[in-house]
């Protein structure tokens, strides 16, 4: 039983760097997709449940996720709901919510890139995430150009201190 406990929390394991965009790549042809995410837990909890609806092409998913404190790494396990249980559980996420599109390309090495363009109150910010396959990996990493300053390790840039706390002062 230990075996499967352990194979089940390695692959719910995140590891993802994060980074300001210091010049907006070319977006025509990515696949993007509207998200609209809200928090149940407070900004200063350990952990974090957030709620989530990403729409493209007028069909939408909804998911409920719970991620573990961390920067680097963190477990994350999320879980699809129905949009009747998302929508019970919106009101709950009020003052604590963003809006955002998210754009995903490609990088070398068979890594991907989750870009996302804020509106609202944080319209103007741009981050762009990278998960990868261990902390080895994140480590060797070598950001494109057009990413900015890394951001990893700010908790000011973490989507849940963004929907509480609005954008960093820097």
């Amino acid at each position: 039983m230990s075996n499967s406990l352990t194979e089940e929390a390695a692959a719910d394991l995140e590891i993802e760097r994060k980074f300001l965009v210091a010049e907006l790549p070319d977006l025509a042809g990515l696949k993007s997709v509207d998200v609209a995410q809200g928090y149940l837990t407070h900004s200063d909890d350990s952990v974090e449940i957030r709620l989530r609806r990403k729409a493209s092409g007028g069909t939408a998913n909804f998911f409920m996720t719970l991620k573990s404190d961390g920067a680097l790494e963190r477990k994350e396990i999320e879980v699809a709901v129905s949009a009747e249980q998302f929508e019970s559980f919106w009101p709950a996420t009020a003052g604590r919510q963003i809006e955002k599109t998210r754009y995903v390309g490609a990088l070398d090495h068979g890594l991907h890139y989750e870009l996302d363009v804020f509106h609202g109150g944080l319209k103007g910010l741009l981050l762009v995430e990278v998960e990868f396959p261990s902390v080895e990996a994140a480590n060797r990493f070598k950001a494109p150009a057009w990413f900015g300053e890394d951001v990893t390790g700010n908790k000011g840039y973490k989507n849940k201190a963004l929907a509480v706390k609005g954008m960093p002062q820097t």
